[in-house]
């Protein structure tokens, strides 16, 4: 089998996340330490202890996320000769493919995320900015009823067939979600964020974000990284910068990466990070993949032995 690595986005996290992991094997704390030194802070206290509003700041969220999955990375290439072909993240997690792909070093990965953030947070005051998750309409009806609604609302997450999340002013992603209902969703939800992420209203994060980005060096992936904004993979550093920088204020076209990594050959998906979002949404996009996970002892150990046969 050709497998595909793929890393969770902002969702996935949750206080306790790698516990009973990083009970067993130290190279999960000695990631997190690594990543507190990194940024001045005890990171893994917050993800094993909470507060749970604390972890849920995204700027202390997003370096909690990329540590926990490249934690879980140098675990599996530890105990596994297995490989990926091709890689993929969701938003955030497109980061940590970055880490892992030898693009991008940690540390500046973990100090680019604390900064994405806070930048996002910043760009629109607390309460007037939401998302809703859609549920039973394909991609065009969530598309025309944002369309139809006045104010910023558009498609954040194109995450698998008939689930899309909308992002933008709150006012709007209220009316959008009055014309979803009208059009037949099945569910139309809004989400506990407290950021309108992938939509305008992150233009201005955007814009600052690319300052702090051209510091940072990159290098040509060791392995193919799908990106968000165009489900392409870019090998030159210019093209991901670029998607980078459009991928806070544009649609993540998660189904779209999917496809990709499929038709590079790929017949199997392992989820490196906390949760099952991404392992949830494979089955939904191609029962025909197989869809794996490593984030407890269980699912590694499982993953492990069935990698290996």
């Amino acid at each position: 089998m050709s497998w595909g690595f793929v890393f969770p986005g902002q969702g996935s996290q949750e206080v306790g996340m790698l516990r009973d992991l990083a009970a067993q094997e130290p190279v999960i704390r000695d990631c997190f330490a690594e990543a507190g030194e990194a940024l001045g802070l005890d990171l893994w206290q917050v993800v094993a202890e909470g507060p749970e509003a604390d972890l849920n700041r995204t700027e202390i969220t997003q370096p909690a996320l990329l540590t926990a999955s490249v934690a879980l990375w140098r675990l599996w290439q530890s105990r596994s000769t297995l490989a990926p072909t091709i890689l993929a993240g969701h938003s955030l997690g497109e980061y940590s493919a970055l880490v892992c792909a030898g693009a991008l070093e940690f540390a500046d990965a973990l100090r680019l995320v604390n900064t994405r953030g806070k930048l996002m947070q910043a760009a629109v005051p607390a309460g007037e900015g939401a998302m809703a998750a859609i549920l039973g309409l394909d991609d065009e009806q969530v598309r025309a009823c944002c369309d139809a609604t006045s104010g910023v609302v558009a498609p954040a997450n194109f995450n698998a067939p008939g689930q899309v999340v909308i992002s933008g002013a709150s006012a709007a992603v209220d009316a959008a979600i009055a014309h979803c209902r009208d059009a037949g969703a099945r569910r139309a939800l809004k989400l506990a964020v407290s950021v309108p992420s992938h939509c305008s209203l992150m233009t201005p994060a955007a814009t600052r974000f690319a300052d702090h980005l051209s510091d940072v060096s990159l290098t040509p992936p060791k392995i193919p990284v799908v990106q968000n904004v165009d489900a392409q993979v870019s090998e030159d550093i210019d093209g991901i910068r670029t998607r980078l920088i459009a991928q806070l204020s544009e649609p993540v076209r998660w189904t779209d990466c999917a496809a990709a990594i499929v038709a590079d050959g790929v017949t199997g998906i392992l989820e490196c990070g906390p949760g099952r979002v991404l392992t949830g949404l494979q089955k939904r996009i191609d029962r025909n993949i197989t869809a794996l996970n490593i984030a407890t002892p269980e699912s590694f150990a499982a993953t492990l032995e069935e990698t290996s046969a």
